[in-house]
């Protein structure tokens, strides 16, 4: 399994479908446990522009999770 995990110019030249099945394959693998995403903080949906300013300030590190 082949994952693209950043964007260069070679992507950029990717048709709409192989950017869909990459993307695909990713979620695929999220899904199926293959690839885990540790959360290192998460902010209550009404805290919204907090995680905004701390995202901006660089407050943050890894994955920022909103909870409805």
């Amino acid at each position: 399994l082949q994952l693209a995990t950043r964007c260069d110019v070679i992507e950029q030249r990717w048709s709409r479908g192989k950017l869909e099945a990459t993307a695909g394959d990713l979620f695929d693998a999220v899904a199926s446990g293959t690839v885990t995403i540790p959360v290192n903080q998460t902010y209550a949906l009404s805290d919204a522009a907090t995680a905004h300013r701390d995202l901006e300030g660089r407050a943050t590190v890894g994955a920022t999770v909103l909870i409805p």
